[in-house]
């Protein structure tokens, strides 16, 4: 086997795109958590941008390479270390045989992700790879295949070379330089307090440490409707701002549900959830309207990052 799992950390798992189409029959999508960084660490190692790669947390697996590699890590900084030295994140490293990969402090952001250049050879469902009830354990072992037909190599040309720290430049800016955080407000917004609205777009939020890959809790002020109702189950997403009975909003991730009675008060636009993945619970936000013309044409333009 290519790579081994010498050391098991929180709920490390392997990621792809996700499995979309099938949320119908109550099957969640998964995927990247901060897809952002997942997809920048796959282009620089000459992948395709949606490949599977691993996602870690602090703390983090550790890796033995049974074969040399050309790997990359993005997001947050967990510090890496080869053997007895760190490494550079978002940049291509060449690893050897019996080279050993383990982190070693949480500096900045909470979900960190490692790319290696091929195939992670791992059975498929549904279209996709992603993980969802299990994780990465200690003594796992994995294959690195080659891919079929030809992927993207990356060049030595200095312009290229410059086009590439451009967009890592500007994907790490959006991801860990703002506290800003943009929704669209969901069916319910109008059903909020006056109160709560304007605590919403004036106070400050943070992650909850009770948070996970299926939703995140956020801690503020509390928000309450103008009355009470019961809402008909209804298809969210990730990014869907629920309303708790307790007042709190949880943000739907990866792992969410299909559909949910709670009152959806917001959307979360996809090019900003990477922010909330990475923000740590001690950071405070501020959430902004937008709207669904902004959210694409952002989208669009972050995408071109990866062209």
């Amino acid at each position: 086997m290519s790579i081994q799992i010498t050391k098991q950390g929180i709920m490390d798992t392997l990621q792809d795109k996700g499995r979309y189409g099938f949320q119908h029959i109550g099957i969640p999508p998964c995927g990247y958590l901060d897809y952002l960084s997942a997809q920048l660490a796959n282009v620089i190692v000459g992948n395709p941008k949606e490949a599977p790669i691993f996602e870690l947390h602090f703390p983090a697996s550790s890796f033995i390479f049974n074969e040399a590699h050309t790997i990359c890590i993005s997001g947050a900084n967990f510090v890496p270390v080869l053997n007895d030295k760190s490494i550079a994140l978002n940049t291509p490293i060449q690893v050897s045989k019996n080279d050993t990969l383990h982190f070693i402090q949480p500096l900045l952001g909470k979900t960190s992700y490692l790319s290696i250049k091929g195939n992670i050879d791992s059975i498929a469902w549904l279209n996709s790879k992603s993980d969802f009830s299990s994780h990465i354990k200690t003594n796992d072992q994995f294959n690195i295949i080659e891919w079929d037909g030809e992927t993207k190599i990356n060049s030595n040309k200095t312009e290229e070379e410059e086009s590439q720290q451009y967009s890592i430049d500007k994907i790490q800016k959006h991801i860990f330089n703002s506290n800003e955080i943009r929704f669209i407000p969901g069916p319910q917004w109008n059903d909020l307090t006056n109160e709560s609205i304007l605590n919403i777009l004036n106070q400050t939020f943070n992650t909850s440490l009770n948070s996970n890959r299926m939703g995140y809790t956020l801690k503020g002020p509390s928000l309450q409707l103008n009355e009470q109702k019961s809402y008909l189950s209804s298809a969210v997403t990730r990014g869907t701002m629920q309303l708790l009975p307790n007042g709190e909003v949880i943000v739907l991730m990866a792992n969410h549900q299909t559909i949910g009675g709670y009152a959806n008060i917001g959307q979360i636009i996809l090019v900003d959830l990477p922010k909330l993945v990475q923000h740590k619970s001690d950071t405070p936000f501020r959430f902004s309207i937008t709207n669904v013309e902004t959210a694409q044409s952002e989208y669009k333009q972050m995408q071109k990052c990866f062209s």
